[in-house]
């Protein structure tokens, strides 16, 4: 976990199905790390994933198995 998401030398996005400020952000950290941050705290915790465990997650989530 990093404390400081706003300290990390990425380019937050948002979903495009996101339509409330009631979402998370994704980063690129690189070939093999991604972040996800709260988007209302931009200067609160990240959690940081393995590329792999971020689409078997999602991928899960789109299944509706998650």
């Amino acid at each position: 976990m990093i404390r400081d998401a706003s300290t990390l030398p990425v380019t937050w996005w948002k979903s495009s199905y996101t339509d409330t400020g009631n979402c998370v952000e994704c980063g690129i950290v690189d070939a093999s790390a991604v972040v996800v941050r709260d988007s209302k705290r931009p200067t609160g915790p990240a959690i940081v994933f393995s590329r792999q465990a971020m689409a078997a997650m999602v991928g899960a989530v789109a299944a509706g198995t998650l």
